[in-house]
């Protein structure tokens, strides 16, 4: 068995499907933000502008499940370049349209849908190719290795992400975006492990889908990991939509600096990541895993009270913080507590969790219709913080 003190960088596949999660995040944030700023100027809706990132979101909840199932049937590092490959080629249909002068709110909106089907792939193919190559003891260091890299690129890509619609415009950006998707199929391409095939159950990949949930939430102490993550997913992560928005609206900022804005929560998160990487315990994960979660949504009231652009900044740094203790401890906690049969599974039974995030999109798109950008982001953080009141009541082993 390997130690959780073993080198991680020495291992040739962990370092490309590293580099892998590099390639797709700083393509990610920087369509999210450009598609924000840009669906916000063209129609000035708040709830248009949440509802882009709903439709990425969408396949978690639809097919995070049948991910899990199917991933155990395919050689996962297939699977990898093919999801990679999906969203390059959606990045160049935008690109393509946006240079013409064609490009509609539908476009870009279609765009995000099939984006999020490479997304609700990360779980079940990419992470859990993490955990297999360097092994369970390892994979917290992984995971905190993985997030910190995430989050550097939610420093870098909104902030490129801004820099380059403010300078060259919205095809530049697609194309940039294109650009390191297909670095990250490259990067697939050359990874060297082959994972286990599982026979097929009868019934076929659908039935087992809605079986897998019954199997993955009996194993003990899921539960309540889940419910932790429906309540990031639900109350927490969604409210970040209106970063741009409130950017735009309440402080009075243009592409560049709302694109720094928003890179700031991703300051927070490396900081925390790196350290976790270096010091945190999995052990001590269940208690960092909920109080991520409670700092999050803490700040969250922070950032919609914050009177300046310097303050709002302040408080996204320390929703980094909170956003990269619920991340790292979040897929590692899962993968150790299901049984090795049933890891993947249970990470697209992850994944269909962290899917359910589309209703607080439609929840927090609504309401800044309704009340306001600022409004709704108070709203739905304090909802946030007592429905985490509630699940820590109900499993108090969490931590």
């Amino acid at each position: 068995m390997q130690p959780e003190t073993g080198p991680l960088f020495g291992v040739a596949d962990f370092r490309r499907l590293f580099a892998i999660g590099i390639a797709a995040s700083v393509g990610r944030w920087i369509e999210m933000l450009v598609i924000g700023v840009a669906v916000w100027a063209e129609t000035g809706s708040a709830f248009l502008v949440a509802s882009m990132t709903l439709l990425r979101m969408m396949p978690m909840g639809l097919f995070g499940a049948f991910a899990g199932v199917a991933a155990d049937r395919v050689q996962r590092r297939s699977a990898l370049v093919a999801v990679l490959l999906l969203q390059g080629v959606v990045a160049v249909a935008l690109c393509i349209l946006a240079a013409t002068g064609t490009i509609a709110v539908w476009h870009i909106a279609l765009g995000s849908f099939l984006s999020g089907i490479s997304w609700a792939a990360d779980n079940p193919v990419r992470r859990m190719m993490l955990g297999e190559v360097v092994g369970g003891p390892r994979m917290g260091r992984a995971m905190s290795f993985d997030v910190m890299g995430n989050n550097a690129c939610r420093i870098a890509g909104p902030a490129l992400g801004g820099l380059l619609l403010a300078q060259a415009g919205l095809a530049v950006a697609f194309a940039v975006s294109a650009c390191v998707y297909m670095i990250g199929a490259a990067l697939a391409l050359a990874i060297r492990h082959r994972s286990t095939l599982k026979p097929p159950r009868p019934g076929g990949v659908l039935a087992e889908s809605f079986a897998s949930f019954a199997e993955v939430l009996r194993t003990p102490g899921m539960k309540g990991l889940m419910a932790v993550t429906i309540t990031f997913n639900i109350w927490g992560w969604p409210a970040l939509s209106m970063v741009p928005v409130i950017a735009a609206a309440n402080h009075g900022l243009g592409p560049g600096g709302t694109g720094l804005l928003a890179s700031m929560d991703g300051l927070g998160a490396l900081a925390c990541a790196t350290l976790l990487a270096w010091v945190g315990r999995t052990r001590d994960y269940r208690a960092i895993y909920v109080a991520g979660t409670a700092t999050y949504l803490v700040m969250l009231l922070a950032f919609a009270l914050a009177p300046s652009p310097g303050l709002a900044g302040l408080a996204l740094i320390f929703l980094g913080i909170g956003s990269a203790a619920f991340g790292v401890t979040q897929s590692t906690l899962v993968y150790l507590a299901a049984p090795g049969e049933m890891r993947s599974r249970a990470l697209g039974v992850l994944s269909f969790c962290i899917g359910l995030g589309l209703i607080g999109f439609l929840h927090v798109g609504i309401m800044a219709n309704l009340l306001g950008a600022r409004t709704a982001m108070l709203v739905i953080g304090a909802e946030g913080l007592l429905v985490l009141i509630l699940v820590r009541r109900r499993w108090p082993a969490l931590g």
